[in-house]
């Protein structure tokens, strides 16, 4: 409970097997990943049993969340797996081309074709390759190389400046938003949204599969950032995704758009995932670069509320390692953080109960030196208030809702508990809260606690009380 900033570790073939996922998971995961763009249905379900037998182990609550694929703005295949371009010369992108060779590749999204037109710049493989196009001839796009190398198999293509038509739910997409509900993860997180309209699609597909996950926008296009204040208006959070996001906007834009991005998705009550080549080079090597140590700490010093691992728990050679130090840079980082919250405070309007008495909590604690703050929560949106603003208070959220309990995983600062049986008469409800950050050991004997819970006892987002005791002073009326 030192560390308030949640690690999102992506699962693959470096993590699927029981034993590391049982090292991750003692290592201080709170979410993992499911890459919907790689291993079957199969493969996933494998490492969410293996997941839950490890939290099982650990006595640890960790969520799930499964990452949709989205469009396949892709090349094809060459004959020899890949070429070497050379600058200046022709190369053709061509829609009908079953196989390519050193002068054209086919097309996995052959609408491209009618996507772009000449003048346009294509950056493949995440910008390593660019091309400008030059004309389109039928289903060929002529183009010329400005900066050349090797080009292999299926790699990504993104347009300078956005614009694509893709949409961000492909029938795969639909598919596997399905197998996610049947898998009962937590968050579903969307590829390449446009705007608030494919938020609320994905919704409306999980609530028909019967799921009640979380929705979280992926932003990676130009588009997305024109819509932005929207999407995070549709979502239940996002997620920085700096790798798409950086071949479209220009990798020096990345920095500022990512503080923008986490501060108004505070802002807005939203929870933040920053992700892409966090840790990369420990795919390889057992320890961080600096610059990673760096990039990693300014996330937090950002206020975001998760940092993402992807390659490196999913195929790296040091899985656990990578988690380890990550957790230790983030601890870091958080002793730095600034814990002084009038300043948030000042031209805030509240207009909601719940999250009045949030805030009512945070300021108590900060200024009465609280030791914990315990929101007994039904549906978790007063935990959520809670971690919006940061005290350096930890926050417990007490449910009985085993879908709350994970949800709140990802929120910053906050760690769930299941407590079974709320009943519905208060002062025992709080007695049974104080008691149970006694057995967890969060709290002793004279520490203040500040308990926040609703009343009718048992509705959701009905948070309306602040209860401040002192532990073990306080006494049920029953």
């Amino acid at each position: 409970m030192q560390r308030t900033t949640k690690i999102v570790a992506t699962l693959g073939p470096a993590s699927t097997d029981a034993a590391i996922l049982n090292k991750l998971v003692a290592a201080g995961i709170d979410v993992v990943r499911l890459n919907f763009s790689h291993g079957s249905v199969d493969d996933h379900r494998l490492r969410v049993d293996n997941l839950r037998l490890a939290m099982h182990t650990h006595s640890r609550t960790v969520a799930v969340m499964a990452d949709l694929q989205g469009p396949k703005i892709r090349i094809g295949r060459f004959a020899g797996s890949k070429v070497l371009l050379k600058n200046g010369q022709e190369f053709i992108l061509d829609a009908d081309c079953p196989l390519g060779d050193a002068g054209r590749v086919g097309l996995d999204y052959p609408e491209l074709v009618a996507d772009v037109v000449p003048g346009d710049v294509l950056l493949l493989d995440d910008g390593r390759i660019i091309m400008d196009v030059r004309s389109i001839e039928g289903s060929e796009i002529r183009c010329c190389v400005r900066q050349g190398g090797e080009l292999s198999n299926n790699k990504g293509i993104n347009r300078q400046g956005g614009g694509l038509s893709a949409p961000a739910l492909t029938a795969k997409d639909i598919e596997d938003i399905q197998v996610a509900a049947e898998l009962r993860v937590d968050y579903v997180a969307v590829s390449f949204p446009k705007s608030g309209s494919d938020l609320h699609q994905a919704r409306e597909l999980l609530l028909a599969a019967g799921s009640r996950a979380m929705v979280i926008a992926k932003i990676e296009r130009v588009e997305a950032i024109t819509n932005l204040e929207e999407i995070i208006d549709a979502s239940d959070g996002i997620m920085v995704a700096r790798g798409d996001l950086a071949v479209e906007v220009g990798d020096a834009a990345v920095p500022a758009l990512q503080k923008r991005m986490i501060r108004s998705a505070r802002e807005r009550n939203r929870f933040t995932i920053t992700a892409t080549q966090m840790m990369e080079s420990m795919i390889h090597s057992p320890v961080p670069t600096r610059a990673e140590v760096s990039d990693v700490a300014n996330a937090v010093l950002d206020g975001t509320d998760a940092v993402m691992l992807s390659a490196e728990t999913a195929a790296g050679e040091y899985p656990v390692e990578t988690v380890e130090s990550m957790a230790r840079i983030c601890v870091e980082a958080e002793k730095s953080a600034d814990v002084s919250l009038e300043k948030h405070f000042l031209d805030r309007v509240f207009t909601r109960i719940d999250q009045s008495i949030a805030m009512a909590a945070l300021f108590a604690a900060e200024h009465l030196k609280v030791k914990a703050i315990a929101a007994l929560t039904e549906s978790g949106s007063t935990a959520l208030w809670l971690s919006r603003l940061y005290c350096g208070v930890p926050i417990f959220a007490l449910t009985e809702d085993i879908g709350t309990r994970f949800k709140v995983c990802i929120f910053k600062g906050v760690y769930p508990v299941l407590m079974h049986h709320f009943g519905h008469d208060r002062d025992t409800l709080l007695h049974r809260a104080e008691a149970e950050l006694i057995r967890i050991g969060a709290v002793q004997p004279g520490d203040l606690i500040a308990l926040t819970i609703g009343e009718p006892i048992g509705t959701p987002g009905g948070t309306n009380t602040l209860k401040i005791v002192r532990v073990g002073e306080y006494q049920t009326t029953s």
